[in-house]
């Protein structure tokens, strides 16, 4: 049934759109697919009621629906859409602003989404638009493979409230919970949904993997409390994960002006040496973490925990072994206190 209103009103736009003149709803009944007139006053009530809805929706929409005479001998109200108030026009972008762009699509490297974000970066190439080289080691990556990831953002686009099971952290059963979505932020690897949970009546965080089941929007839930101007959602998220005692504290020996991607989240802990800095960090998942350590090479060491090391010493010695050198020992960077 949606689908074929969403027809119906895909083809009145085209119409619409590619007249010149008014046309009368006689005339957009027999043209439009999807209208059926009929020849009974019962079935030509039905098609101007459908065709009344249809027009309103369309309004809603910000659609600019035009109303006229073809010529002053006409008597009934004619409808149009004047391309000039609809078409977009067209839109430029500098280097600076593609590159960001593409450097964008580019971290969605899983699920559905990655699918889109290829089309979009291969249509930015074929329309010759330029792009600046990524700096040197960004190479961005998110993960869009989490079930009640869609369903969240699309209940943020309706505007609606969302109802799912939610097992938290140490918990053995599921809750049945009811929250108005604010937003959906990425943490470290982790989809995590804020809002205001009705029945604690106070703003909550959720990590989306930990949803039993199915996340529905409850479209006839408006959301009741909106996101408080002033709240930064990486604030709440940062601060619950904190409470929550999930973060593992992570040492590392950095060499002196790299991994600054590190450093922006990190704690500097006396223990350096000459050309080498200490920094101590929350970490998240330990695979995210690994392949960040790992990608800036012998710029840095893992102190602790003995399994990050051991994760990155995997990496590296299966990169090394992929271009032909000798596999390192995987426990090599697990003692060693000086690089």
């Amino acid at each position: 049934m949606v689908a074929r209103k969403l027809e119906r009103l895909v083809n009145l736009v085209l119409c619409l759109m590619s007249t010149r003149r008014f046309l009368s709803v006689a005339e957009i009944g027999a043209m439009v697919d999807g209208y059926d007139p009929g020849e009974s006053p019962a079935d030509q009530e039905a098609f101007r009621r459908m065709f009344e809805r249809d027009k309103e929706d369309l309004r809603s929409l910000g659609i600019p629906l035009a109303t006229g005479r073809w010529s002053t001998w006409e008597d009934e109200v004619g409808y149009r859409i004047p391309r000039a108030d609809y078409v977009l026009p067209e839109i430029t972008l500098d280097a600076a602003e593609a590159s960001a762009l593409a450097l964008a699509l580019r971290m969605w490297s899983s699920g559905g989404l990655m699918e889109a974000s290829r089309g979009a970066r291969l249509k930015l190439q074929a329309a010759g638009v330029p792009t600046l080289p990524p700096p040197p080691g960004v190479e961005p990556r998110l993960d869009a493979d989490d079930p009640a990831l869609e369903p969240a953002l699309e209940a943020i686009r309706q505007g609606c409230a969302v109802r799912f099971d939610y097992r938290g952290a140490g918990a053995t059963t599921a809750a049945r919970r009811t929250v108005d979505p604010w937003g959906v932020v990425s943490w470290r690897g982790r989809w995590y949904l804020v809002g205001h949970d009705h029945d604690r009546d106070a703003a909550r965080v959720f990590r989306l993997s930990r949803v039993r089941g199915s996340l529905r929007p409850v479209t006839a839930l408006p959301i009741r409390v909106p996101r408080p101007p002033e709240t930064d959602l990486r604030t709440l998220v940062s601060a619950s994960q904190r409470e929550s005692g999930t973060a593992t504290p992570v040492v590392l020996l950095l060499r002196a002006g790299a991994g600054n991607a590190l450093r922006r989240r990190a704690r500097p802990v006396p223990g350096g040496s000459a050309g080498w800095d200490r920094v101590e960090l929350d970490a998240g998942p330990l695979p995210w973490l690994a392949a960040e350590v790992a990608s800036l090479g012998p710029s840095a060491v893992v102190v602790s925990p003995p399994a990050l090391a051991a994760a990155v010493a995997g990496l590296l010695a299966a990169a090394l072994a992929a271009h032909g050198g000798e596999p390192v020992p995987v426990g090599a960077q697990e003692t060693g206190e000086t690089p």
